[in-house]
């Protein structure tokens, strides 16, 4: 009788966790970690470190972590088929964030970009299809070379898009990777100080600081990243930038990319992690006004203009500050 009760305990508690896991993939954030192929053996322990940045500030910021490629003993899945079904999990996930983040080398047959994967390799289109039914917001970060022909087909609304180089023919070892993989928790990349590092302050300081190492070492730079959060598939240069402000205006008088990768954070401030995400989106969305606002001033009453600039500050204010009055 002891044996059937402490039987009954344990399966109790087994459904329990079981439960309380899949809880925590409903309400926290969550980051896909994909460790390509290595290709050769200088490249394994690189994408180790690399992955290991990202892993250690996704836990830092509670994320749930789920992770491709670096098994230690042979799967019963190609890493391919395993991608499908995290993919398909995340899928029946609404509302929270997904980072996807692929670490390794990529080709381009001028048809078709592709990332090597252990076994068969993913190609950009089929990726596009599999992160079609996911509605959630997701910021896609492919590190590879090659990788600029997965930008336009995995474009779209709610959408952050990174690809280590800006056409699929720049195929030599991209070294964006490891700069995106330092930036993502670092501090010091905190363009704005607001105290966290937003994924757009990171992408201009790995691009940065990407461009900084062919410079010093003389060589020709055969990399350039881009990022696109506007939904148009086209994506921006860090060059296009100085500082935070774009360095010219589009010719449809829309800002350049980056208004939205500047409110995606891996590791959020105190004052945004106190936000409830209803009120993290209404602040948001107020950010993202001001700066439309702004890019409208020249083509604006001077009157109207302020009265409206004066209404979204006095709202944005009163939101930060409810953040502020939690954490008394």
């Amino acid at each position: 009788m002891k044996f059937l009760t402490s039987l009954v305990f344990a399966l109790m508690f087994m459904i329990g966790s079981a439960l309380a896991q899949d809880a925590a993939k409903t309400t926290k954030p969550t980051l896909i970690l994909v460790v390509g192929a290595n290709g050769a053996p200088q490249y394994e322990p690189m994408f180790a470190e690399w992955a290991d940045r990202w892993l250690a500030a996704a836990n830092q910021a509670g994320f749930h972590c789920v992770v491709v490629g670096r098994d230690k003993e042979i799967p019963t899945q190609t890493d391919k088929q395993r991608l499908r079904a995290i993919v398909d999990e995340a899928a029946g996930v609404k509302g929270v964030e997904l980072w996807l983040v692929m670490i390794g080398h990529g080709t381009y047959d001028r048809r078709e970009a592709r990332f090597n994967l252990r076994g068969p390799d993913l190609s950009a289109v089929e990726l596009a299809s599999w992160l079609k039914p996911v509605d959630r917001p997701m910021a896609i970060i492919n590190c590879a070379s090659a990788s600029a022909p997965f930008v336009p087909l995995l474009s779209g609304p709610k959408r952050v898009v990174i690809a280590a180089t800006k056409s699929g023919a720049e195929q030599n070892f991209a070294r964006f990777g490891d700069y995106m993989s330092q930036a993502i928790g670092d501090a010091s990349a905190d363009l704005d100080k607001d105290e966290q590092t937003s994924l757009w302050e990171a992408f201009l300081r790995a691009s940065r600081r990407t461009a900084e190492f062919y410079t010093t070492d003389g060589r020709l730079q055969t990399e350039h990243a881009l990022l696109d959060d506007s939904g148009d598939g086209l994506g921006v240069r860090a060059d296009q930038f100085r500082g935070l402000t774009p360095i010219e205006q589009t010719t449809d008088g829309k800002p350049l990319d980056g208004q939205s990768a500047h409110q995606w954070h891996l590791i959020r401030n105190a004052t945004d992690a106190a936000l409830p995400s209803d009120v993290l989106k209404k602040r948001d969305a107020l950010e993202v006004a001001i700066l439309q606002l702004r890019s409208k001033k020249k083509s604006m009453d001077r009157t109207a203009y302020f009265q409206e600039l004066e209404r979204l500050l006095v709202e944005l204010a009163e939101l930060n500050a409810m953040g502020t009055a939690d954490q008394r």
